[in-house]
């Protein structure tokens, strides 16, 4: 028999990587294309996109290793305190534990023996995984999903700074877009089909939202360009 084919597992990795990759592209994108909207030349467009590829990079890598950071943090600090209470009130623990699987459907006996025998194994672990949703796969890593998001970033980011560097100038904007679009569609697909969820919902999504980025944008850039000039 075959064995079903799960994804959770690969949820915060693939989180970071997504939200790196689909922000890289839109980031990098915006900011060419505003500039385009409001530049005549070259220099400006491909600077911005290179500032804002290596600054979005390490603002990425900081703020998921620092949020991921606080929320291991808060599982350390809540597994410290569920092992002194295992330590000093066992009993009640133990109770606590046979009310929970009580609630999900089991027998007030039976409860109490799966409670007792789990506990007998691995206490800490159960009382973790069941009363405070912390297992080895949800757990957080702070590093993995740093990597995994500045990494993604400077992918995605990549895309329109080269379409920066070659498109021609008069048709930047469109060229810009169109790419960008194209870009995220294959980033939602390569995301849904990793994570097992329905691609066509996926890609609507990160097309719409792009759009109104990258519209919203490009009107900024076009009205400060106007006021310059």
């Amino acid at each position: 028999m075959e064995l079903e084919k799960h994804y959770t597992n690969r949820s915060g990795w693939l989180r970071a990587a997504v939200l790196g990759s689909n922000d890289g592209i839109l980031s990098t994108t915006s900011l060419a294309i505003g500039i385009a909207a409001a530049s005549s030349t070259r220099d400006p467009i491909v600077l911005a996109s290179v500032a804002g590829l290596v600054a979005g990079a390490l603002s990425m890598a900081a703020g998921e290793y620092v949020s991921v950071s606080s929320q291991s943090d808060i599982e350390v600090s809540d597994l410290k305190r569920e092992q002194n209470e295992l330590d000093t009130m066992p009993d009640v623990e133990l109770k606590e534990l046979a009310k929970l699987y009580q609630q999900r459907g089991l027998a007030p006996d039976l409860s109490m023996q799966v409670a007792i025998q789990l506990s007998e194994y691995d206490a800490l672990g159960t009382h973790a995984r069941d009363e405070l949703g912390i297992n080895e796969i949800t757990q957080a890593n702070p590093l993995q999903a740093a990597v995994a998001s500045a990494s993604s970033f400077l992918a995605g980011g990549m895309l329109p700074l080269l379409v920066s560097i070659f498109a021609p100038l008069k048709w930047m904007v469109p060229m810009q877009y169109s790419f960008s679009i194209i870009f995220l569609a294959f980033s939602a697909v390569v995301s849904a089909m990793a994570g097992g969820s329905d691609i066509g919902k996926a890609v609507i999504r990160i097309c719409f939202w792009g759009t109104v980025a990258m519209v919203v944008t490009a009107l900024v850039g076009y009205l400060f360009g106007q006021r310059i000039n």
